[in-house]
């Protein structure tokens, strides 16, 4: 019998968020693990790229096997396009320390190669020094309490994608804006809500539409935005002092746009102020 990962075993399937259920992964083989990428989870041309990170990370904690080594960087490069159904995941060990494990991750789906993943997953360091800096401060937003309730627009290739979350818009810049600023921020959480967990930090860091979309005044002067590479390195511990109806706050900006590609920096905070994570994604433009 396949053991499934990602799911609450105590709970049983039907218990479990619909996140959960997609992102899971099931053992077919030393190192090897199957899932469906399921299409809610679709925008545009083919699946979100925070999506594929958090099946790839299932399949990266699975194969550890150690809830004490905790991801601490995931960085995924999307090599093709894959259909909906279901995929493999071969993971390799590259090293195990006494305290560092580092993991590769290949997708494919027939004999097509997906996505390629690299993870670093550690337990707490105990350091000889005990230096320490707290110097991020989360970005100016509005709160929570007067953000307002954020959907795609009906039609839009990511309705049905958006529609797996409850977003607050909590800045000026606004997809279609014209702002001059490529800037994207809102409270989100699941709308079927669920605990935080790495995968889920690793879905959230492109979860938003683009930063882009907020210079543009329409779609056409944009065109979809594919991922290339995605990094995303969790800062705080799991799931800090959020609930499973907690929101957090994902914010993200664009500097700089060239020769069709753009960079994407990404932080995900706790209302409380807590860095869970940063994220860098490189993407092509149109």
């Amino acid at each position: 019998m396949q053991k499934a990962y990602g799911l609450h075993a105590s709970l049983g399937d039907l218990l479990v968020s619909k996140f959960e259920r997609d992102t899971a992964v099931a053992v077919v083989g030393p190192g090897r693990y199957r899932a469906d990428l399921d299409a809610a989870w679709w925008i545009a041309l083919g699946p979100n790229g925070g999506y594929m990170a958090a099946v790839l990370l299932r399949a990266i904690e699975a194969s550890v096997g150690d809830p004490a080594r905790a991801p601490r960087s995931l960085t995924v490069h999307y090599v093709s396009r894959p259909e909906g159904g279901a995929v493999e995941i071969h993971t390799t060990a590259e090293r195990a320390g006494r305290s560092l494990t580092t993991v590769s991750a290949r997708m494919v789906q027939g004999d097509r190669l997906i996505a390629v993943a690299l993870a670093a997953l550690s337990r707490p360091r105990h350091q000889r020094v005990p230096l320490a800096l707290r110097n991020a401060r989360p970005p100016d937003v509005l709160p929570l309490a007067r953000a307002e309730r954020w959907r795609s627009a009906p039609g839009s290739p990511a309705t049905v994608f958006h529609e797996q979350f409850d977003m607050r818009w909590a800045i000026p810049e606004a997809p279609w804006s014209g702002s001059p600023t490529a800037r994207s921020a809102a409270w989100v959480r699941l709308a079927e809500p669920q605990r935080p967990d790495a995968p889920l930090v690793a879905m959230l860091a492109d979860a938003l539409p683009p930063a882009v979309f907020s210079i543009a005044k329409g779609f056409d002067e944009v065109g979809p935005v594919p991922t290339i590479d995605l990094t995303v390195h969790f800062r705080g511990p799991l799931p800090a002092d959020v609930g499973a109806d907690d929101f957090v706050l994902a914010h993200f900006s664009t500097r700089q746009i060239g020769e069709g590609f753009l960079e994407e920096d990404g932080e995900i905070w706790t209302e409380s102020g807590v860095l869970l994570a940063h994220s860098r994604q490189l993407a092509i433009l149109g």
